[in-house]
Formats: C-alpha cells, sequence, structure tokens
C-alpha cells in the first residue's frame, strides 16, 4: 500500500469516526423511536468498528520506504 493510500485510509478511518460520534448522539438524545434508534446505534458501532481497525492496519503497518 503506498503512503498516499494509506492517507486516504486514515482519513475516511477519521471520518467514520466522526460520523459514528454523531450517530451515536442522534440515537442516544433526539430519536425517539427504538427500531431507528437501533438501526442508528448499530450502524455507529460499525463504523467505529471499521476506524478501529483501519487505525490499528495503519499504526502496525509502519511507515512506508519514501525517499
Amino acid at each position: 500500500m503506498s503512503a498516499m493510500d494509506k492517507m486516504w485510509l486514515s482519513f475516511y478511518a477519521m471520518g467514520f469516526m466522526a460520523i459514528s460520534m454523531g450517530l451515536i448522539y442522534a440515537s442516544r438524545y433526539k430519536l425517539k423511536n427504538r427500531i431507528i434508534k437501533f438501526i442508528f446505534a448499530l450502524t455507529a458501532y460499525s463504523l467505529l468498528l471499521i476506524s478501529f481497525i483501519a487505525m490499528v492496519y495503519l499504526v502496525f503497518n509502519g511507515p512506508t520506504g519514501g525517499a
């Protein structure tokens, strides 16, 4: 994986974390319907898990051999 691909993956992971934060907030404080709350929470925790796995991969993969 090139350095540019790693950069984009880290941006996607940070974006997923931000979206997850918003979905959890909406799920806990703004929504009243239990089914929609569950769907929002499930989506948020799924995005959080994906971003966690991506960040662990990026941290332990190490730097690329730069020029």
